[in-house]
């Protein structure tokens, strides 16, 4: 560096480190939110002992989101002042953070942070009951969406009934998964709580993740009329009551009908096709009931399957939602079954019953593991005619290709078990005979025994009348 025509250029290490620590672009380079200075943990862990930490707190948020406005403005607390803990508890609560220890790979340590969330988010969720439901889809629920849909680069992503951003997180995640870049994914999302708005955008903040999130009641302030996306990915909320009347008798989304006042099932899953592109999926939790209710529901749902948009339906066990213990189903529509990524699909539906395939993690909760999330994904891949996976078979109670006639005459109902009928029961080697015979016997036994206990209870009944 003696060489005078270098000198300009040389700056020392900790100069070096020190610029590179300011500068906001270096962060948003590697998917991460820029932290100013005073809101940097050593900052506020030199502040333990204060008893105005909480104040500290405060100003680092208001720091964070003054730096990040794009993804963070108004987004995080700043309570801390006004807490009723003792600052000796915020203090030790930073000291124990303080433990932690990173080892600087920015992916892990975004990933162990959105871990960490998403568990509390999950927490919060059982906790508030069917309240939880509104923000938190279950992983496996979403993994097992995405895993079908199977997002890829240049996409966008409209999730209407975002929540806290967990379609949107997953949805990155697949990419990463496939080596692609999760970066070139454009996300739109709309939410109607601004307390969940806020949970959603931390989570997507600290997992790096960047979308045009909005505010507002997707019923009757759609934020994104123009938007035709590639992929809808959605938990709306359930047989929800709105107002019909709100909307213009030209709104383009009500192609098919106006849903009843008293649930809007329908009004979300015409909300979510009028929002696909022209060879747009969408996949989306829904109530059972929209699978079979008559009226001005059944005549909807009619009209959308001989459009011929309907092309998966999967039904899923009891017990998978915090909020729930009712069985729910999966729909995915597709705008054009012929659109050349697949196989012609065309007036052909997939009917997959998976009622029965899940794994109790507590008495009030099931989910799929990774295994079963691949088994049924791969028969919808086999179905699609994707290369390498597979020919596709229908499965006597779980899974079957229907044709929409057949559909039509089933009355337009969807439920996925009046398709794929029941299980066939293995051979076990025994002769029909021998097995009736066995029967035979063992009923006969049992009428002996029915008998002798009608006698002793008789003769305890004389004792008591004597």
């Amino acid at each position: 560096m003696s060489d005078s025509k270098n000198q300009n250029y040389y700056i020392p290490k900790e100069s070096a480190r020190k610029f590179i620590l300011n500068d906001k672009d270096q962060y948003k380079s590697q998917g991460v939110f820029y932290i100013p200075e005073n809101a940097r943990w050593e900052f506020l862990r030199e502040r333990v002992m204060r008893s105005d930490i909480g104040k500290y707190i405060d100003e680092a948020m208001e720091a964070i989101e003054s730096a990040n406005p794009k993804q963070l403005k108004g987004v995080l607390p700043k309570i801390f002042t006004q807490t009723k803990l003792e600052s000796h508890i915020l203090g030790e609560l930073v000291n124990i953070f303080s433990k932690i220890t990173f080892n600087h790979d920015i992916e892990k340590e975004k990933d162990m942070l959105g871990r960490v969330y998403e568990y509390f988010l999950g927490q919060f969720a059982s906790a508030e009951g069917k309240r939880g439901g509104e923000f938190f889809t279950p992983r496996s629920i979403v993994q097992l969406i995405v895993e079908i849909l199977e997002p890829y680069e240049n996409v966008r992503i409209f999730d209407p009934a975002c929540g806290s951003g967990g379609m949107f997180v997953q949805s990155s995640e697949f990419l990463k998964i496939h080596q692609k870049d999760p970066s070139k994914i454009s996300f739109f999302g709309q939410e109607s709580n601004p307390t969940t708005l806020q949970l959603c955008k931390m989570n997507l903040a600290i997992r790096g993740i960047f979308g045009q999130i909005e505010w507002g009641n997707s019923y009757y302030d759609d934020k994104f009329p123009d938007l035709r996306a590639d992929f809808v990915i959605a938990n709306p909320p359930f047989n929800a009551e709105w107002e019909p009347g709100r909307l213009s008798d030209k709104d383009p989304r009500i192609k098919y009908g106006t849903s009843p006042s008293g649930n809007a099932n329908f009004m979300w899953i015409q909300h979510f096709i009028h929002h696909l592109a022209p060879n747009g999926l969408a996949g989306f939790v829904m109530a059972n009931g929209a699978l079979a209710v008559s009226g001005k529901e059944g005549e909807i749902r009619k009209k959308i399957i001989e459009d011929d948009l309907v092309e998966i339906i999967i039904a899923c066990p009891a017990k998978m939602f915090y909020s729930v213990a009712l069985p729910v189903s999966l729909w995915f529509v597709a705008k054009n079954k012929k659109n050349g990524k697949f196989k012609n699909r065309i007036g052909q539906t997939l009917f997959i019953d998976v009622r029965e395939i899940f794994e109790p993690i507590s008495r009030k909760q099931v989910i799929f593991t990774s295994k079963q999330i691949q088994k049924i994904a791969d028969t919808v891949r086999a179905w699609r005619g994707e290369k390498g996976a597979g020919k596709y078979k229908d499965i006597p109670g779980f899974c079957k290709s229907v044709v929409k006639e057949e559909i039509a005459k089933n009355g337009y109902v969807l439920t996925p078990g009046r398709y794929v009928g029941v299980a066939e029961e293995e051979d076990d080697g025994i002769p029909f005979k021998e097995k009736m015979e066995k029967l035979t016997g063992g009923l006969k036994q049992y009428f002996k025994e029915g008998e002798k206990l009608e006698r002793e209870i008789e003769k305890n009944l004389k004792k008591l009348n004597c």
